[in-house]
């Protein structure tokens, strides 16, 4: 096993497909994460904490919408990264047409249901009437970008299935770059508040999905083929697609209910532990978002591997991603463990806030290295569009670290932390547990 393990890390050519695609993403995805640091930075410089908290609660209400979704761009990269393997650019065409229609169609049916949602949901959180309001007035703006930001997952969860992590890149980097820049404007050039931050995300997320229809368009000209129309409209051709949009939607959904619920629990301590939770959740975002671009690496060259029916190729860049994946995490750990005062400085001078994200820097330092075995299995099963064993792993997750959350209440908010340890740690087993499993079976 070990000199398996060493002779396929040795192998050069794969450490570079894996980087090629790995080195873009990163950049892209650090770009999201960095949007939210910098809304917080601005809006933590603002007089009360309750904007702060406002922008944090109304931006997860957003984000427990727009990430329930996410099934868009990992179901679309696993069909994309096996038509590409097999050089079928109808294929490609039909997947690409799928993700868009479905897209549009879910952006519709949310719009429709969110403000109720948003009412119920904060409802649950029993904020103060100044958080209340604000929290609100953010979402129900940043509503007017969902079309845009649906259809920016199907486009690049797409490119990324043809190998292509440019595209995603450019489309990331436009569209944060974009927002960081009006955010500033809008919010401290033009004194918008709370307000401005989310108009600055809503015209941010429209620029990007119009670059990412143009790429796409460009991206197909290698391929030869037409979509045929006829077996787009018949349901046999929808079903794979929604069978895995299905497990995938529902393994995020139970994600979503995690950090929905650490933000209900952390309103009832108080808008300051809310805010501070708030901060140190956005390093959790940097350290995914980063590791991420590893995983995305797993799923375009694990599904083309899959596609092209080559084995050694599928376990070499498993391995190679994973050895990756550990170097980054123990980086970030350290980076938290080691910079965390200054981290929480940068993003805000609210002084209650600061002490108490303080206080539970410790756990932050902890969760790249517990959560980094999950995002690399994710990649794993995304690109095999294995979602059922993602669905079941993280239902089993869940039904295992909510009971513990309840139990742990009575310490808090180290707690409510402690459980959200708990948690990362059981997605990672569990998915383990299935990889394990299907390996000895060849059921991949």
């Amino acid at each position: 096993m070990i000199q398996y393990l060493t002779e396929a890390w040795r192998h050069r050519p794969t450490h570079k497909r894996v980087w090629a695609l790995a080195a873009p993403m990163i950049l892209s995805n650090v770009s999201v994460p960095m949007v939210a640091l910098v809304d917080s930075a601005v809006v933590g410089h603002l007089p009360h904490a309750y904007q702060l908290a406002a922008v944090a609660v109304g931006g997860t209400l957003y984000t427990l919408l727009t990430w329930a979704m996410g099934f868009l761009r990992m179901g679309t990269t696993g069909f994309a990264a096996q038509a590409s393997g097999r050089q079928d650019g109808g294929a490609l065409r039909q997947v690409l047409c799928q993700g868009l229609l479905l897209a549009c169609t879910l952006a519709v049916l949310l719009i429709a249901l969110a403000v109720p949602f948003s009412r119920l949901a904060l409802s649950l959180m029993q904020p103060s009437a100044e958080l209340n309001q604000l929290a609100l007035d953010y979402f129900h703006i940043r509503l007017f970008g969902l079309p845009a930001a649906l259809a920016t997952y199907a486009l690049i969860g797409w490119l990324l299935g043809t190998q292509n992590a440019r595209g995603p890149l450019a489309i990331l980097l436009t569209t944060n770059i974009l927002n960081v820049g009006l955010d500033l404007f809008l919010v401290l050039g033009l004194q918008w508040g709370v307000s401005g931050a989310a108009w600055a995300s809503v015209v941010a997320e429209w620029t990007g999905a119009l670059l990412g229809l143009w790429l796409a368009r460009k991206a197909l000209r290698p391929y030869v083929g037409e979509i045929n129309w006829p077996v787009l409209r018949r349901w046999t051709s929808w079903r794979p697609l929604l069978a895995v949009n299905r497990d995938i939607f529902i393994r995020t959904l139970g994600l979503q209910l995690v950090f929905f619920l650490v933000t209900v629990q952390g309103t009832r301590l108080g808008d300051a532990t809310v805010a501070a939770n708030a901060l140190l959740l956005n390093g959790l975002l940097l350290t995914a978002h980063a590791l991420d671009g590893l995983a995305h690496a797993v799923e375009a060259l694990c599904g083309h591997a899959l596609g092209a029916r080559d084995r050694k190729a599928l376990r070499r860049s498993l391995i190679v991603a994973t050895g990756w994946s550990l170097v980054a995490s123990l980086l970030f750990a350290l980076f938290f463990f080691l910079a965390g005062d200054w981290f929480i400085r940068l993003q805000t001078n609210i002084e209650p806030v600061r002490d108490i994200a303080h206080i539970y820097l410790p756990y932050l330092a902890l969760l790249p290295l517990i959560a980094v075995w999950s995002y690399v299995l994710d990649g794993l099963f995304i690109g095999a569009t294995r979602a059922r064993e993602m669905r079941n792993a993280m239902l089993i997750a869940v039904s295992i670290s909510l009971p513990l959350g309840w139990l742990l209440q009575g310490l808090g908010n180290h707690g409510l932390w402690l459980a959200f340890l708990g948690f990362m740690a059981l997605r990672g087993i569990s998915l383990g547990a299935y990889a394990y499993l299907m390996n000895r079976h060849d059921s991949w």
